[in-house]
């Protein structure tokens, strides 16, 4: 499976496009639609799908746009972060901005273990709660990458003090994504890709 990060626009969220036999998933489209569609025509690749890692406003700046450019495509959020799509409280919006900003409704929900075919390969959902209460990870089958969201950086973890966020749940995110082999690639929402043991070594310095 091929990772490729997409520069964002703003609020230094990471975009990811997920690619494997000629297949793709958007992860976080929060760079702008244009710059999506030109990675998928580069590689040559039919979207599958739109997977958000957690339901706030800046991994999903271009997603209604970018639905609107592939109708048929359908966008998977984790059911308890659902309602975070269509209230500016919940997805953080009104937190930065003091107004509401909404978006359209997913279409499919995921769940803890759900697997996310793509071609002949896929990604597995791991319910990671703590920075939202439906934050997720999405692990690559061939053991090369977990997509972490903003649950676990290269020298942190996600904020907890907004809508959803519980440092208890976070606590145990974290130590259930330290059982994963520690030389995954580790893909952050925020900040450079490193590797799971390296990201969990700087962690421990932090705590």
């Amino acid at each position: 499976m091929k990772l490729i990060t997409l520069t964002p626009n703003s609020f230094a969220s990471n975009c990811y496009l997920v690619v494997h036999d000629a297949h793709a998933f958007v992860i976080d489209p929060s760079a702008s639609t244009e710059r999506i569609l030109s990675a998928l025509r580069t590689e040559n690749a039919v979207c599958d799908g739109i997977l958000l890692t957690h339901g706030h406003f800046d991994h999903m700046l271009s997603l209604d746009e970018l639905r609107d450019a592939l109708p048929s495509v359908p966008t998977y959020i984790h059911e308890a972060d659902a309602e975070n799509l269509s209230d500016g409280t919940k997805n953080a919006f009104s937190d930065f901005f003091g107004r509401q900003r909404a978006w359209r409704a997913a279409d499919r929900l995921l769940h803890d273990g759900d697997i996310l075919p793509l071609g002949s390969a896929s990604l597995q959902v791991l319910h990671t709660p703590g920075h939202t209460k439906g934050s997720c990870c999405f692990l690559a089958s061939e053991g090369e990458f977990l997509l972490s969201g903003d649950t676990m950086f290269a020298a942190g973890y996600g904020r907890y003090d907004l809508y959803g966020g519980d440092s208890h749940a976070l606590a145990a995110s974290l130590q259930r994504i330290s059982t994963l082999p520690m030389t995954l690639t580790l893909a952050s929402g925020h900040g450079e890709t490193t590797t799971l043991e390296r990201a969990w070594r700087a962690l421990g310095r932090m705590i």
